[in-house]
């Protein structure tokens, strides 16, 4: 908005996230879409919150492909509807810049995968396999493609593999070989390096989807204000995240902040950002294209205030699960949660956007961390000029959007205030025999002893009291040594599932590297093993220079996959086994991985427990999870000097700064780099070079939907429904999973009947989400849920009554006989009808199914604006009353009278074939509502604007 106007009308303890919304209210306001009296509203948030209604116009809309094809077919069909009235269809574009990513399309059509059935976990011969630990020869560096295992998928070419070449054809016993997967090395159980995978189901997905590409293409010419990121640049979030982020927008002489709606349920990380976003359907980004604001009840805004000083061994992992569980725990649904308190200075961008991401788990709408130094920080190391820097931080200080979390008296008030203390938050293990089962670092000792003692169970060994002290003397390497309860024999290091966070590998690196340099080492008879989850967790180890140190205690790069934690590790030398049965010792293995049951990773290891990556170095350090880490030291070096935990422990500065320098400095380079080159298949496809979108007919993907059909210029006036039938009777809890196609389409559906009858093979149906582009098949998809519950049928089942006929139909062959008779449709439903995610199809489906209007007892709100959008009505039965109250057996045909001039939340009458009659009230909320109804939706509104 222009400089000014904001801070004049600002009331300096709104809560950030509102003074956002204000700021939109107040520089959209039209006197259609938004009004005095919305931004008035927002101005008196405190008194106003959970009642009133506000619109809200984001910056821009971020679409992922499968929702962003069906809003961008419904543009072009748009522009064929105004060519036909003599309009230049250029003209048609959204009006809202808008972000479309192709990332949803990749298929797993060839992958790598490790599965062994023999009883060895580590494959060939025990008594063949050489006895010398990894640790006493230098690390060989990895081949180009990433594992230590050679590049042809007919041998192993590591060094003292001595197997011959095996034919593709003839696998070796001992190895199971399954379908799209490459031979393993029977020696090593370790999958053969086929960097090409990748590559083929990237080829697999350009070619499966080329149409759809094409239109992608010619959408990102065609229209002003679309932007297309092509396939394998990222994921959206990412994208978003990473590339499209701008804090600050800049247009038409105004200055504001950016903001975003997403058809994605992570948008919501960016508000670690300062960039306030959240997730919305499919027909809400369209109506936001399209112009029209979100809408939303003026939420309650839950502060979260941080305090206290992070644990120093708590990781960054540690404290984005704890803060999700208070939140959890805090009954906030549907609420925004905005961060402040001295504590949210100590969490770095990438915690922040972590914990914003998570916004689902604890059902917040948002989870908004304002603009600080630390933001400012972050936007250093990325693609941001000095310029655009210096930009940022004075606008959001001018407008009062920049916060200083140390100054309490910048601290807005709140509808409540949840308080965290950070330094609550303790690092945790779990284990030993279940993921769930967690425990305290800084109890692990006594937890440990404690399962001891216990009966055999969950968390018990029963291991006498006179047997506890057990120690077994054995040689390894010439070498005497000694195991007891809980000696570690198993470390692996793996950076899959919530331990890919950069913070956390590279405080394991960080770790190594000062433990070293104290002197401290790996007793050589531990299983030890870094499976990084990629080249990228590799490259950034070696480039902040700590994987030589990993290496050196032990924990060298053994490729990427799955290993240690699905039982692949090695197997344990025979000293070392014969030793824990011996004295029937209850071994221990720790390990970064998401699963540890008991004898998963090795028959003779008890105790499992899953740890962070730092962690696992420093128990593989103390060789013992027997240990207190505050009063016992780690190790001892060769001249006898002890050495603890907290002296060789990275502080957390230490650690961000690395990530800052090493890691998203390199992510930004790459990402920056995609974007600007593309890929060669992108850059090469052809599309077409015109204002109007030239249809294939025979097109399965792409299809010119029916919502323009027969548009006049001038709207006519609703008319009234006369003797529908009721196509469903349903009950309580109808969600869009029952509404809308999603998933695969069944062989047996109306979908699968129409793609049959273009040619098409079941193999080459690809999904609903595909085909989003194609009303046909969405249109048959409607209602084709196994689990939907109509109650003319009796039980789940994707059919319906054609009640003419008495015949169980599909829901869309009965639809169609109806329409063909030309008999107008309702559907009965129960209590919150449209509840879940919302999906672009759910009142799409039911509009081009021919349903004019559904009747129930209350809506998902959301939906029932979705159903306006389309032009279908949503009438809600009276307080009290049902289709059970008052009789209905759904078989009786409907007559709903519209008066000429409809009002808010008008009451009108149903009269039903048998005679009865009853009231329902009409949820037209808005003066826009009523207006997108008389015009037939919201797509034929906008299309005769232009006319």
């Amino acid at each position: 908005m222009k400089k000014g106007k904001f801070q004049r009308t600002l009331n300096k303890k709104l809560p950030l996230s509102i003074r956002v919304l204000l700021e939109a209210a107040i520089r959209k306001c039209d006197g259609f879409y938004t009004k005095e009296e919305d931004v008035q509203n927002i101005l008196d948030w405190q008194q106003q919150q959970n009642t009133a209604e506000v619109p809200f116009p984001p910056a821009r809309v971020l679409l992922q492909d499968f929702t962003g094809i069906p809003a961008m077919v419904d543009l072009a069909a748009m522009r064929d509807a105004v060519a036909k009235h003599g309009v230049d269809p250029g003209l048609i574009s959204p009006m809202c810049p808008t972000d479309l990513i192709v990332d949803h399309s990749l298929q797993i059509d060839f992958s790598k995968c490790a599965i062994q059935n023999a009883p060895n976990p580590g494959g060939g011969d025990v008594q063949n396999q050489s006895q010398a630990h990894p640790r006493s020869t230098p690390p060989r560096p990895l081949p180009r493609g990433g594992s230590q295992c050679g590049s042809q998928r007919s041998s192993c070419s590591k060094s003292g593999c001595s197997d011959p070449p095996t034919s593709p054809g003839h696998p070796p016993a001992s190895v199971q070989q399954i379908e799209n997967t490459p031979l393993l090395c029977p020696f090593h159980l370790q999958p053969v390096s086929e960097p090409e995978t990748a590559l083929k189901n990237q080829e697999m997905e350009l070619i499966r989807n080329k149409e759809r590409l094409q239109f992608f293409k010619w959408c990102s010419k065609a229209f002003k204000n679309v932007n297309v990121i092509p396939p394998d640049v990222g994921a959206v979030h990412q994208v978003n995240l990473e590339y499209l982020s701008r804090v600050v927008q800049v247009n038409d002489e105004f200055i504001y902040p950016d903001s975003v709606v997403g058809t994605d349920s992570h948008t919501t990380m960016i508000n670690g950002l300062g960039i306030l976003g959240w997730g919305v359907g499919g027909i809400e980004s369209e109506a936001v294209m399209l112009g029209q604001p979100v809408s939303l009840t003026l939420p309650r805004v839950v502060g979260c205030k941080l305090v206290g000083s992070v644990n120093p061994l708590t990781t960054s992992i540690d404290i984005v699960l704890g803060i999700t569980k208070h939140l959890r725990q805090a009954g906030i649904a549907g609420k925004f949660v905005e961060f402040f308190g001295p504590g949210v200075s100590q969490l770095s961008t990438p915690d922040r956007t972590t914990i914003a991401n998570m916004c689902p788990e604890y059902n917040a709408t948002v989870s908004f961390f304002p603009v600080d130094h630390v933001t400012l920080k972050h936007f250093k190391k990325t693609n941001f000029t000095q310029e655009k820097l210096e930009l940022l931080e004075s606008y959001m200080k001018a407008v009062k959007l920049f916060r200083s979390y140390e100054d309490p008296s910048e601290d807005p008030h709140y509808s409540e205030v949840i308080e965290i203390n950070l330094s609550s938050i303790m690092p945790h293990v779990s284990g030993p025999k279940r993921p769930q089962d967690r425990v305290a670092v800084n109890s692990m000792k006594e937890d440990f002893r404690r399962c001891l003692d216990e009966k055999v169970g969950f968390k018990g060994f029963h291991i006498s009291k006179e047997k506890q002290g057990t120690q077994v003397p054995f040689l390894h390497c010439g070498q005497e040594y000694q195991l007891a309860h809980g000696s570690v024999v198993i470390a692996a290091v793996i950076s899959c599932t919530n331990n890919c966070n950069p913070s956390v590998m590279l405080t394991a690196g960080l770790l190594a590297k000062k433990a070293v340099e104290a002197g401290l080492v790996v007793k050589p008879y531990i299983r030890t093993s870094l499976a990084p989850g990629s080249g990228m967790v590799t490259h950034y180890l070696n480039t902040s220079g700590v994987l030589p140190y990993l290496s050196q205690l032990g924990f060298e790069v053994i490729g990427y996959g799955c290993a240690t934690c699905v039982g692949n590790t090695a197997p344990l030398p025979d000293a070392v086994v014969d030793a824990i049965k011996h004295g029937d010792l209850v071994a221990c293995g720790v390990l970064s991985g998401n699963r540890h049951f008991e004898g998963r990773l090795c028959d003779c290891v008890r105790a499992n427990y899953l740890a962070s990556p730092p962690l696992v170095v420093a128990y593989a350090i103390a060789g013992t999870v027997d240990i207190d880490f505050e009063k016992e030291p780690l190790g001892v070096t060769s001249d006898g000097k002890e050495v603890y935990l907290r002296d060789v422990w990275p502080s957390r500065e230490e650690v961000l700064q690395t990530e800052e320098d090493t890691v998203i400095s390199s992510i930004f380079r790459d990402r920056t780099g995609r974007m600007e080159k593309g890929n060669s298949f992108w850059n090469n496809l052809d599309c077409p070079d015109c204002v109007v979108f030239p249809w294939d007919h025979k097109s399965t993907y792409i299809r010119s939907p029916s919502f323009f059909n027969k548009l006049s210029k001038d709207p006519q006036p609703p008319q009234s429904i006369e003797n529908a039938h009721a196509l469903l009777f349903l009950g309580d809890k109808v969600t869009t999973d029952h509404i809308s196609p999603a998933g695969s389409i069944a062989r047996v559906s109306a979908a699968a009947k129409y793609l049959l009858s273009k040619r098409l093979t079941p193999r080459e149906f690809n999904s609903y989400g595909a085909r989003r582009g194609n009303d046909a098949v969405m249109t048959r998809g409607t209602f084709a849920s196994i689990k939907l519950q109509n109650r003319f049928i009796g039980k789940p089942s994707p059919k319906t009554l054609h009640i003419p006929s008495g015949q169980t139909l599909d829901v869309f062959e009965a639809a169609e006989r109806y329409q063909r008779d030309g008999i107008p449709l309702i559907i009965l439903a129960g209590k919150g009808y449209g509840s879940g995610n919302s999906r672009d199809w759910v009142a799409k489906g039911p509009y081009l199914l021919g349903v004019r209007a559904i009747i129930a007892e209350s809506f998902e709100k959301l939906h029932k604006t979705q159903l306006v959008g389309m032009g279908i009505m949503p009438l809600q039965f009276l307080p009290g009353e049902s289709a059970d109250s008052l009789e209905l057996c759904g078989k009786e045909r409907f007559t709903i009278t519209l008066p000429d001039d409809m009002s808010l939340r008008q009451q009108l009458t149903v009269k039903t074939s048998q005679g009865k009659t009853f009231c329902v009230t009409a949820l037209f909320e808005s003066e826009s509502d009523l207006v997108f109804y008389r015009h037939g939706g919201l797509l034929r509104y906008v299309a005769r604007t232009m006319l």
